[in-house]
């Protein structure tokens, strides 16, 4: 469970488990890309990481440090809504579960061991073996975002609106915290490799 993970608990509490599901809907998107990008072109996209690793930590982190503050400072109880009257904006939903995930790159240094581990995709592949390799990542990511939401949505129930606050708040405590590490290990990975 990461940043991502964090976002799509907190909206399938605030929100119900439709946004939750839209938001891992998009995660799961920005995964489809980066296996895409391994697959098509590993050597390209490694090298690219690894020569902005730094570069792309920060920026990753400075955007998962705004939301953190987002998620400390806002009171759910000023969006939440009674689950009839309140609509799910699904594109929103969607786009930043999709941005949150593609501000990871990192993500590459689980996918392309996990590449090589299973040998995919090889060059004596069909063209259909690859698209069913695609597919089926897609399906475990869709199938994991689906379990988690189920699990957060049936204990939902037991949450108050103080509760929810306070949710919030550690959440956003954790993820400001893992990103403000992320935050300094990349400007101190940047530092060392150019001064």
């Amino acid at each position: 469970m990461g940043p991502i993970g964090i976002l799509c608990v907190q909206r399938t509490l605030n929100h119900g488990r439709k946004s939750g599901f839209y938001t891992g809907i998009g995660a799961s998107m920005s995964d489809l890309f980066y296996c895409l990008l391994s697959g098509l072109g590993i050597q390209i996209v490694t090298d690219f990481i690894e020569a902005n690793v730094s570069i792309l930590q920060v920026l990753g982190s400075v955007i998962l440090i705004v939301y953190a503050i987002y998620m400390i400072v806002h009171n759910p109880v000023s969006s939440l809504k009674d689950d009839a009257t309140y609509e799910v904006n699904w594109k929103r939903d969607l786009v930043t579960g999709f941005l949150f995930t593609l501000s990871n790159p990192l993500i590459l240094f689980l996918i392309l061991p996990l590449f090589a581990r299973f040998s995919f995709p090889m060059p004596d592949y069909h063209f259909y073996h690859i698209i069913l390799g695609y597919i089926f990542i897609v399906a475990g990511a869709l199938l994991w975002w689906y379990g988690i939401t189920y699990i957060v949505d049936k204990v939902r129930s037991r949450f108050n609106i103080n509760s929810m606050f306070t949710i919030n708040r550690i959440m956003g405590t954790v993820l400001l915290v893992l990103s403000l590490y992320g935050l300094v290990m990349g400007v101190w990975d940047y530092l060392s490799q150019h001064i």
